[in-house]
């Protein structure tokens, strides 16, 4: 096999462990408050969940490392209509699958909420809009200028926060640009509430800086199949990681690391540890061959999305009432899991038990080789 093409184990694990914790973060078994590492910061912060979702995003610009390179061949015609039709089928599932988790019993029968309210930015959504522009600038762009542009972006976000922004209170759930914007061009009908405020951490605004978790994936993923396996790969990825933690943690005093904003300096320390551990994986799986979890890791890895979408769609069995006043999340906890360890990890205990469930089926399709790409 050419060298270029060469497919990295690394990459595929890394994205499963991002799959993994986001399914486990977003399916905690109820009677009990949540396990506190996987719950995400109040506001300013950054906790081990909310690296989970800039993670992911890196991960997606792994993969567009190896997929682009296919494009150089084709025409332009058939390249663009590649980047939007994948655009449109991540972005109308995770619409659709917005509307579907709405769902619930009412007396009985299956309602769901008003299709024209609709929450219309989510996690596929964000997943859809930063692919097609990052996918567009690493085909229209050099290597180098995707960097510059990379930079340009998160200052230039910084100073839409800092200038569209309520003065004074910037970076505050109701002051910020972000919410500002999303209420005049999507409106509060089509917008999350976080803690009863209409603001949507998934907002159009904050989806350029997210935009740039995908380029340093990008970035990375060229840098590994250049440098191949070796220890300058693992030193290099190390070295850079740690010196865009300690730009961000110097930044953080400046403009504070907010997923929910998706801020310039957030953007920057998650991406900081991404190259970390990415090249510690690529240390343990490329160099020294170490084989514990990697197969488990992989199943998740090569049918992400579609995992994903599957564990969403797996909350239908969750809310059903199969006794009056109790759907079944509540009372297998209930019954189940806060019997045997009652408290915060009872709900944990949930959450892996549902995610293993979610990982069987992608180990069956493994086995059948089927990978579905979305």
């Amino acid at each position: 096999m050419n060298k270029e093409n060469e497919r990295f184990i690394t990459l595929d694990v890394f994205r499963g462990m991002t799959i993994f914790l986001m399914i486990i973060v977003n399916t905690p078994g109820g009677g009990a408050i949540p396990y506190s590492p996987l719950e995400h910061a109040e506001w300013h912060g950054c906790t081990l969940t909310d690296l989970v979702f800039p993670s992911f995003l890196f991960a997606v610009g792994n993969a567009m490392s190896f997929s682009m390179k296919k494009f150089a061949t084709l025409p332009q015609k058939k390249v663009l209509f590649k980047i939007g039709k994948r655009t449109l089928l991540i972005f109308v599932v995770g619409y659709l699958l917005t509307w579907y988790t709405t769902m619930h019993f009412d007396n009985g029968t299956l309602v769901f909420s008003d299709f024209a309210q609709n929450r219309l930015m989510a996690v596929l959504q964000r997943i859809a809009l930063c692919y097609c522009i990052a996918a567009l600038m690493v085909y229209y762009f050099s290597t180098r200028s995707v960097v510059i542009l990379s930079i340009i972006l998160l200052l230039s976000y910084w100073m839409m926060l800092f200038i569209f922004g309520e003065p004074g209170i910037q970076y505050t759930i109701t002051g910020n640009a972000v919410r500002r914007l999303d209420l005049a061009v999507i409106g509060e009908r089509h917008m999350y509430r976080e803690r009863g405020i209409v603001f949507d951490p998934e907002g159009l605004l904050s989806t350029i800086p997210a935009t740039v978790n995908v380029l340093a994936g990008y970035l990375a993923g060229v840098f590994i199949i250049q440098k191949q396996k070796t220890y300058e790969t693992v030193a290099k990825l190390a070295m850079a990681g740690a010196l865009l933690m300690l730009m961000a943690l110097s930044w953080n005093y400046f403009l504070p690391m907010n997923k929910k904003l998706w801020t310039s300096s957030y953007v920057v320390y998650t991406t900081g540890i991404d190259l970390i551990a990415l090249g510690t994986l690529f240390y343990a799986i490329e160099i020294k061959r170490w084989k514990t979890g990697v197969a488990f890791f992989s199943v998740f890895g090569k049918n992400p999305l579609f995992i994903y979408v599957l564990s969403n769609l797996f909350l239908i069995f969750l809310i059903m009432k199969i006794v009056p006043g109790k759907v079944f999340i509540d009372w297998i906890n209930e019954v189940f899991f806060q019997e045997i360890a009652p408290g915060p990890f009872g709900s944990l205990l949930f959450a892996i038990s549902f995610t293993l469930v979610c990982w069987s089926i992608g180990w069956i399709l493994d086995k059948k080789r089927i990978y579905i790409r979305m």
